[in-house]
């Protein structure tokens, strides 16, 4: 995406959190006049293809004489994963014509073919003029996604697609838990990033409780090296270690309740122990001077330099700072470091969840072919063609045997394996984007990491936030079901 991540990260995002630059696409919440006319129904519609006969290597029932058209969000990821997905798509229906087309204003070029009810067969619904996905299904404008997921998978017709998926995929395109509505194609694992050959130096390993963090951070510290920094003026990146790190102190249901927007969620012993260490960082004099100023991509040059040991961010930034870390740099992420043994969740205990959201309308022609084009897409040899062209995992699981991987990819790979079941994904980014990034992000985190207030005061301080957002009526509400 080039300079695009850096100018629109600091903007409303409505999904820039998880992709953003070759990782994945920008995406920002559209302005309300949008809103308001977003997905307001309108035109009589196209006819639908008549649906193809249902056959082993055809389950969905694909027409395939029917034309199938697919318009791609042109960003960080590029074009050619998809490209070449739909040759395959057209080998398996010679008789139906693709049409395959690019654009980086998904909402500008398709909003009025929605509203003519002449929409494509499949979007990818990402990057700055993205469609509000609340408003889409608000309005019954998706189709349900159930038949691609209860189809059998494109490789082994004894498993569902479902079964060849990554966790948190499914739950992620569902709104209160009704019918599956969008498909995250991207997968993102957020932690605490740094050097090995850094962390060889100090002669220590990766530190699994917050004794050990803090005799790494001493030890880095002696050696003129910061334990850590962050992306100080867009601090809701803070999050990627810390909420994962709550979830495994005091359990997924923490997680869910202050997504929940639960009266005293934040309040919960956990988050006070939790925002505790950090504040410790600050007070020891561990975070990089200067932080709090840095951007994004500020801070991740000082930390590709060795200024700093640790960074919170997520898989995109490989790709991201792949012009500033150092070919010997031995680039791997980690889970969080927890507490200690009290724990409710074992170390390894991860962030990671789908970005790059692909829709297919409700009213598209070819439905059927839209879905087909995305079970193409969770084949084995379509998932492995995007990883190794974009240094970043899919929503299938695997893929990646025989693939040269990239250091952080290999070591993204690693925690996955070694986090098993315990893969956390906190909701706050997706469901409540300005009371993530600007509230507990930068006035209630960027506060607290830059010494400027306790933290009693920015857990009292977000608290009062998460109430005011359950309060208000004029933002959708959504719950961990």
């Amino acid at each position: 995406m080039g300079s695009t991540s850096a100018e629109n990260h600091g903007g409303v995002g409505r999904r820039s959190l998880i992709k953003r630059s070759a990782a994945l696409g920008l995406a920002s919440v559209p302005a309300m006049s949008f809103l308001s006319a977003c997905a307001s129904g309108g035109g009589d519609g196209q006819d639908k293809a008549k649906a193809g006969k249902k056959t082993a290597k055809n389950p969905l029932g694909v027409n395939d004489t029917a034309q199938m058209e697919f318009v791609l969000f042109d960003g960080g990821f590029g074009s050619e994963y998809a490209k070449d997905a739909t040759e395959i798509y057209q080998k398996n229906f010679p008789k139906a014509k693709v049409k395959f087309t690019t654009t980086q204003k998904i909402q500008s070029t398709l909003q009025p073919r929605f509203n003519q009810g002449n929409p494509p067969d499949l979007i990818d619904n990402s990057g700055a003029e993205q469609m509000d996905m609340g408003v889409l299904v608000g309005k019954n404008q998706l189709a349900d996604l159930t038949p691609l997921l209860d189809a059998p998978s494109y490789d082994d017709p004894s498993k569902k697609v479902r079964d060849t998926l990554r966790p948190g995929i499914v739950e992620m395109g569902q709104f209160d838990g009704k019918p599956v509505w969008i498909f995250y194609y991207a997968y993102t694992v957020y932690g605490v990033w740094y050097s090995q050959k850094a962390l060889d130096a100090l002669d220590e390993k990766y530190p699994e409780t917050w004794d050990e963090m803090i005799k790494v951070c001493t030890k880095a510290k002696a050696k003129g090296m910061a334990g850590w920094t962050y992306a100080g003026k867009y601090p809701y990146y803070l999050p990627f270690s810390l909420y994962p790190m709550i979830g495994k102190v005091g359990g997924r249901d923490v997680l869910d309740a202050i997504d929940n927007l639960e009266p005293n969620a934040w309040k919960h012993p956990a988050v006070k122990a939790c925002f505790e260490a950090y504040y410790e960082l600050y007070k020891k004099g561990f975070i990089l001077k200067g932080t709090p100023g840095l951007d994004h991509i500020q801070s991740q040059t000082a930390w590709a330099k060795g200024n700093a040991l640790f960074i919170p961010n997520g898989s995109w930034v490989e790709n991201e700072s792949a012009n500033v870390i150092p070919k010997d740099f031995d680039l791997a992420v980690s889970a969080p470091t927890g507490l200690d043994s009290s724990d409710k969740m074992p170390f390894g205990t991860i962030w990671a969840s789908g970005g790059e959201p692909f829709i297919v309308p409700a009213k598209a022609a070819n439905t059927e072919g839209g879905m087909e084009q995305l079970r193409i897409m969770l084949s084995e040899a379509s998932s492995k063609n995007f990883t190794a062209k974009v240094k970043s995992l899919t929503a299938y699981n695997g893929g990646t045997t025989g693939i040269d991987l990239t250091p952080g990819l290999k070591s993204g790979v690693a925690a996955l394996e070694k986090a098993g079941t315990n893969v956390v994904n906190p909701r706050m980014q997706d469901w409540y984007v300005q009371l993530q990034k600007e509230k507990i992000g930068v006035s209630g985190l960027g506060e607290m990491m830059a010494g400027r207030a306790t933290p009693a005061e920015t857990i009292k301080k977000i608290q009062g936030f998460a109430d005011e957002a359950a309060k208000d009526t004029s933002i959708k509400h959504y719950k961990h079901q």
